[in-house]
């Protein structure tokens, strides 16, 4: 029976008869896989709290005909115990994982992958507020799926920016004359706040304040629920301050 090795992060997984697990996780470099991890519920399992959400592993598979069969797992990243112990990273890690996978397939996809990582590794070690990161997550990966939000110039003619009206549809803010009525519109320091979300620009981002980042959640969201076929159901249990 032909094996495989990879590096993946669990996204969710789910019982099967008495003793074993379907684990669906994305891979560094075979998309996602759904593997069968057999006997990980039993007491004496050897790896079966590494197969739990938010875990960072790399592991063997066998190849089976409809779904692979997990052989052997090592810790890569333990980052599920920290995040569970605190509502906020909890709630904003799930949505997280839902997005990866929603936004990935079978195809390799080593950015959303190296992303996901290091969203979860910096909820893991509190770097930052876990609302901040998990936008910064969401912006980011939809602009690797292709999706990239521009909160600069217009979106529509390319009418160099700031601008304040957002659209959704056409995926960033537009200037005045291509403004449409029931446009949503954000202020300066909004628009600030998104673009170093998207960006990374921690600093930025680290100095706003909570009415701006409120602010940001929203268009955030509501760009990626556009997106992201049938939304995300997650989304709406993240606890925000």
């Amino acid at each position: 029976m032909p094996t495989y090795k990879d590096e993946a992060v669990i996204l969710r997984t789910h019982k099967l008869g008495e003793a074993d697990r379907i684990v669906t996780m994305l891979s560094r470099y075979n998309g996602q896989i759904r593997a069968v991890a057999k006997g990980v519920r039993r007491t004496g399992s050897k790896f079966g709290a590494r197969l739990e959400p938010f875990m960072v592993v790399e592991a063997q598979f066998y190849e089976g005909r409809s779904l692979d069969v997990v052989n052997q797992v090592e810790s890569i990243g333990a980052y599920g115990r920290e995040i569970i112990a605190d509502y906020r990273s909890y709630t904003a890690a799930t949505a997280m994982v839902e997005t990866a996978e929603k936004l990935t397939g079978e195809d390799s996809s080593p950015q959303q992958y190296l992303l996901l990582v290091g969203a979860l590794r910096s909820l893991a070690n509190a770097d930052h507020d876990a609302s901040l990161i998990l936008d910064s997550y969401l912006l980011r990966a939809l602009s690797i799926a292709g999706w990239a939000p521009n909160f600069v110039d217009c979106a529509h003619c390319g009418e160099p920016g700031p601008h304040q009206a957002f659209v959704m549809q056409l995926g960033g803010v537009v200037c005045r004359e291509c403004r449409p009525a029931g446009a949503a519109v954000i202020d300066e320091r909004t628009g600030e706040l998104l673009g170093a979300l998207l960006s990374g620009d921690w600093p930025v981002a680290d100095a706003s304040p909570e009415s701006i980042r409120a602010a940001a959640s929203g268009i955030v969201s509501a760009y990626s629920q556009w997106h992201i076929e049938r939304g995300l159901k997650s989304l709406q249990h993240v606890e925000r301050k």
